[in-house]
């Protein structure tokens, strides 16, 4: 019921958002085109004298619909805008909304300067259009939470809900429904176990317009509760068990149901998301567009340095440990001799990283022009060919090696549960300076903080390491 009432909420306000952003383009359009009336600044060509600032009509901007209507409400929701506390401070939401107007703006003037048509279309509307937008979405966020808790202290649409359980955990949900108006919930009776449940329990469902009963009961109680909540089948009445009663300090629960099978579940990486999809469309947009930039430009010339320079093939090719530990070929150029693993085993005494992984300064299995490519990073761009094909994506965990993972403490498995990566908190904090412990620790904080902004500001963080060369053995 309150999970219908909540979804019905986020839609309904996704609905009004969507309208209000279309009238606010058309706004945007309007207060641009009163400007250039308004205020004409003439310039010179070719001796004729322009008003600047005349704008081409609205219809000529329509076609950028397309494009905001969709994509302004989904950054809006990737951002986690709908999910939000209701009660959360005021700059959190000001920066969720200009977050997403800002990117919704690039977004569209990127287009605009792509696509010939549009390529003449007056850009400062959109600029204006992401200034109004933030205003206008956040005012009227403020305005719909007011109403709903306005019409949540006038007691419409309340639903009447009875508490099941210790007195403790009964008066702890009260109180978090009491901090939570908007979801329209009052308790108007609670029970302990102690209490004669099944008798006075249908007595209170007759004698109250009860639309839900919480059970929030320990695990050792549910042979008690079982025929109480057969009771409220039988009545119609809704009846929630909090399932709180395993106690985990990452997992996330969530309810899902297999064929016909309740199933309570328990996740410690991102859910199944349109945030999940979008993250491989850039893989794959960002691995195509660098194979076909980069392949011609740098990875070509490397792939000649190297056939001219060493001997050997061109390209590196190794077992990784992926998603879940699942193993594929992980390709790099080659920067070591030849026969480089079989003289790993020699240099061990001279590791300079603690726990199972190998790495080493000035290590004499590099090839001088292998060092080039290490120092600049154009050894991992043969890569983008795995997060192509989906074994790797451009952010994420580096993939080890299975010896590696085979001295793995439990904790540092963790970090095979989301997809290998180009690069990843690791690669922009230091990469080899860092322990290896703190290592883990830093893909498990990648894991358990994950969002497509935070992809995004890997990227563009690595970027600068990679032209420094911070943190390369």
């Amino acid at each position: 019921m309150a999970n219908r009432r909540r979804e019905f909420i986020i839609q309904a306000s996704q609905v009004a958002d969507g309208l209000l952003i279309a009238v606010v383009f058309w706004l945007a359009h309007a207060f641009r085109e009163q400007l250039a009336f308004s205020f004409p600044i003439p310039y010179h060509v070719l001796g004729y004298t322009v008003s600047h600032g005349l704008i081409a009509p609205f219809r000529y901007f329509k076609w950028l619909y397309l494009i905001v209507l969709p994509l302004y409400p989904f950054l809006l929701d990737v951002n986690g805008f709908y999910s939000r506390a209701h009660r959360q401070r005021l700059h959190n939401t000001i920066w969720i909304i200009l977050k997403s107007g800002v990117i919704c703006t690039l977004v569209v003037m990127a287009t605009m300067f792509l696509y010939r048509p549009l390529s003449a279309l007056s850009r400062s509307v959109v600029v204006i259009f992401c200034f109004f937008s933030v205003i206008a979405l956040f005012v009227k966020d403020q305005l719909f939470q007011a109403f709903l808790r306005h019409r949540a202290r006038r007691g419409k649409e309340v639903t009447e809900i009875l508490l099941v359980g210790p007195e403790d955990r009964n008066a702890e949900f009260a109180a978090l429904l009491d901090e939570h108006p908007e979801w329209s919930l009052r308790v108007v009776a609670r029970f302990n176990l102690t209490d004669n449940l099944l008798t006075d329990l249908p007595a209170s469902l007759h004698r109250y317009s009860v639309g839900c009963v919480v059970f929030n009961v320990t695990q050792t109680a549910f042979s008690e509760i079982e025929k109480a909540i057969l009771a409220c089948e039988v009545e119609g009445v809704e009846a929630w068990l909090v399932a709180d009663f395993f106690k985990t300090s990452i997992a996330r629960a969530t309810i899902d149901d297999f064929y016909g099978k309740p199933l309570l579940i328990f996740r410690t990486t991102p859910e199944i998301s349109w945030q999940l999809v979008c993250k491989r469309i850039i893989d794959v947009t960002g691995a195509a567009i660098g194979l076909l930039v980069l392949g011609p430009l740098v990875m070509l010339p490397a792939a000649i340095g190297l056939k001219l320079t060493s001997p050997g093939p061109i390209l590196f090719k190794q077992k990784r440990s992926g998603l879940h530990g699942r193993l594929f070929t992980m390709y790099k150029f080659r920067s070591m001799i030849t026969n480089a693993e079989m003289l790993k085993a020699e240099l061990e005494v001279f590791n300079e990283m603690s726990g199972p992984v190998f790495k080493m300064s000035d290590d004499p299995r590099i090839t001088p022009i292998g060092r080039v490519l290490r120092r600049t990073s154009i050894d991992e761009l043969p890569q983008l060919w795995n997060v192509l094909i989906g074994d790797m994506s451009l952010v994420g965990p580096r993939p080890p090696i299975p010896s590696e993972v085979q001295h793995y403490d439990p904790w540092h498995r963790r970090r095979l549960s989301m997809k290998p990566g180009l690069t990843c908190i690791w690669q922009i904090s230091g990469r080899n300076r860092i322990g290896f412990d703190q290592w883990m620790k830093l893909d498990l904080q990648y894991i358990d903080n994950w969002s497509l902004w935070l992809d995004l500001k890997i990227l563009a963080r690595t970027f600068p390491v990679v032209l420094t060369g911070l943190g390369v053995k």
